[in-house]
């Protein structure tokens, strides 16, 4: 027999590279390991010329196996935003899930919460897996489809809640953002939901969020 999703009152859902993340950790993880096509690429994907199914796995993919253990050592060293910790310790103490749904590789995800002590304030991690048996990485999702490797909008649809809410900072949160009741904003992301004619809050750090929860209370 299926049991149904809980119904939340709230989910967030949250990117991570550059959001969760002070600085691009994944797109920076590609351009030092893969250098070449990431310069050849990653224009093309943050202009929407190119989709982030067929660029992130070229880039992905292009990367020798024997690499992954530092590309794990790389991102245990990676600093998260300021208030992160404060922000999360709030989600939980009101019963709020925090969901990371990354268009990069989950075990980075995991290297930079363990870092930091997170991990255990984080409700689920969508992200990308990597198979390393072979002479290059292999990536595969459990949602990949359309023009994405991960499927954000997909993965929001796992859970049922009466506000959905969206944080991020660039091209691979458009659909998540144009799926969620409200979305926290920054850096590029501001310009494709002005394009997409999408509203939005502007936000530099995770207190400023955490603020506004606050003001509005957790029961929508």
């Amino acid at each position: 027999m299926l049991t149904r999703p809980s119904l939340h009152n709230q989910v967030v859902f949250c990117d991570f590279d550059g959001t969760i993340t002070a600085v691009e950790t994944f797109s920076a993880m590609l351009k030092q390991f893969s250098p070449a096509l990431s310069a050849k690429l990653m224009p093309l994907m943050y202009s929407r010329h190119l989709n982030l199914r067929e660029g992130v796995r070229r880039l992905v993919e292009s990367i020798p196996s024997s690499s992954y253990p530092e590309i794990l050592e790389y991102a245990a060293t990676q600093p998260i935003r300021e208030g992160l910790p404060e922000f999360l310790t709030y989600l939980q103490k009101e019963n709020i899930p925090f969901v990371i749904v990354s268009g990069g590789l989950r075990g980075m995800i995991e290297k930079v919460l363990q870092a930091h002590n997170l991990m255990d304030l984080v409700t689920d991690i969508y992200a990308m897996e990597v198979e390393t048996d072979d002479q290059y990485l292999k990536v595969y999702s459990a949602f990949e489809e359309g023009t994405e490797l991960v499927a954000k909008a997909e993965v929001m649809q796992q859970f049922v809640a009466q506000e959905t809410i969206a944080i991020g900072d660039s091209v691979t949160d458009i659909n998540m953002s144009l799926r969620a009741d409200l979305v926290f904003a920054r850096d590029r992301l501001i310009n494709y939901l002005e394009i997409e004619e999408k509203s939005y809050l502007i936000w530099d750090n995770f207190f400023d969020i955490l603020e506004n929860f606050k003001q509005k209370g957790s029961v929508v």
